[in-house]
């Protein structure tokens, strides 16, 4: 097709790219913690694309791991939670205890596809209570909600890990609605 247009590959969805990036980036991470989100038509098949790639890549390596048994320190704690300490030299000195652990380590090709999921996922916190003086935000880790949780659904499916329905008309701007979530 010499001399002809070419196609776009994706939508520009009103944005400049770096706009763009970010708004594609937030959903298909609040897709993957949530379940489901609320957005547009054409917003829904963007974000349907990188999810797809995302929970594939996290399909095909949610195995390749091996186990390890680890000594570590971990502090002595007495019965109110508080750690031990003794006196050495004429400090105080935090008493240790060696505990064996077993942990995953990511062979190569696992660690590459958990770098190339975290260069696209959004960090989230999780805020805790509000009506307390001082509310509690934990940090989830996504590669583990992903790789843990809906990776091991998806093992016997071949693609087609999302679904699109379609809601109805935005009442502003007429725009078609749709809900996107995870099968």
């Amino acid at each position: 097709m010499k001399g002809g247009t070419k196609m776009a590959v994706n939508r520009k969805l009103g944005r400049d790219s770096a706009a763009r990036r970010a708004l594609l980036r937030n959903q298909v991470t609040n897709l993957l913690y949530h379940g489901k989100i609320e957005t547009t038509d054409a917003k829904a098949k963007e974000v349907r694309k990188i999810a797809e790639k995302l929970i594939s890549i996290a399909v095909k390596e949610k195995d390749n791991f091996e186990e390890v048994k680890v000594v570590s320190k971990v502090p002595k704690k007495d019965k109110e939670g508080k750690r031990v300490k003794e006196v050495v030299n004429g400090k105080k000195v935090t008493v240790y205890d060696e505990v064996e652990k077993v942990i995953k380590k990511d062979m190569p090709s696992r660690l590459n596809a958990r770098r190339q999921i975290m260069g696209f996922i959004m960090p989230v916190k999780e805020v805790g209570d509000l009506r307390k003086q001082r509310s509690t935000t934990t940090s989830v880790n996504m590669m583990n909600k992903l790789f843990e949780e809906i990776a091991p659904k998806y093992t016997e499916r071949k693609g087609g890990y999302t679904r699109i329905i379609k809601i109805g008309q935005r009442r502003g701007d007429a725009a078609d609605m749709v809900v996107i979530e995870l099968v």
